[in-house]
């Protein structure tokens, strides 16, 4: 009998872009048929659904989306900004009630939830607690946190209880806490011209090395190029495909 002790199986890498958008120039490096999403879905495991945060999709339509994709294809959602924004995480449920009654229609393939705040939206912990207690009361899957105000550095102990991820960005708004490790999230949006920037191959490299260590722990990981506003996103997340070990 083997008795050596067991190993950490790595996890997957979650790659991709905000949204599904393919540059011409990238069009060969892809399938030559289908949807764009079928299209970006024949090279990238994963995709950051940006539009939900500012308009609501039939629950068929993320139903499309999730016949469209491999088995293994996972979509992170991005919670609408009547939520995170106008509401400012009170108050929300009816809110919540309609946006997961739209979004869990993509079944297994909806990896993760994306909640990012507003930089004017200081931790509060009563209203933290609030918000993240209505969330678990509906969704049980990943759900990952890009605060944009330094206090809620604070919320450590309070993410860890409600296994909530913190999103390491670039560039950087906020130094990590200590906080749940359950799932990591990379998000990219550019530098030093965000959304526009272009990583190019040294600093995909670098980020590659960190990406590689969590995947390495056993940790489900996503790396979400966002600097989609000159169209480099896609370059960048193919070169990094390149990368992967």
């Amino acid at each position: 009998m083997n008795s050596s002790p067991s190993v950490t199986e790595m996890a997957p890498l979650l790659l991709g872009c905000a949204g599904w958008s393919l540059p011409r120039e990238h069009w060969p490096a892809f399938a030559a048929e289908g949807s764009h999403l079928q299209r970006y879905a024949s090279r990238f495991n994963a995709v950051e659904i940006n539009s939900s945060f500012y308009r609501p999709h039939l629950p068929k339509t993320y139903e499309r989306w999730a016949q469209s994709v491999p088995p293994t294809f996972r979509f992170s959602v991005k919670v609408p900004r009547r939520i995170t924004h106008e509401l400012r995480l009170q108050r929300c449920q009816t809110a919540l009630d309609e946006f997961l009654a739209q979004c869990l229609h993509l079944g297994e393939k909806l990896g993760c939830l994306l909640v990012q705040l507003p930089p004017s939206l200081n931790h509060e912990a009563t209203v933290a607690g609030a918000f993240f207690e209505a969330l678990r009361q509906r969704f049980a899957g990943d759900v990952v946190l890009e605060p944009r105000h330094g206090s809620w550095v604070a919320a450590g102990a309070l993410l860890q209880a409600y296994r909530i991820g913190w999103v390491t960005a670039d560039p950087v708004v906020i130094d990590a806490v200590d906080v749940w490790q359950g799932v990591r999230y990379w998000r990219l949006h550019g530098s030093p011209q965000i959304y526009h920037s272009a990583y190019g191959p040294e600093r995909v490299a670098f980020h590659a090395q960190a990406l590689h260590q969590s995947t390495a722990a056993g940790v489900p990981t996503w790396c979400i190029f966002d600097n989609t506003a000159s169209g480099h996103a896609v370059a960048d997340a193919l070169c990094l495909l390149e990368k992967k070990p």
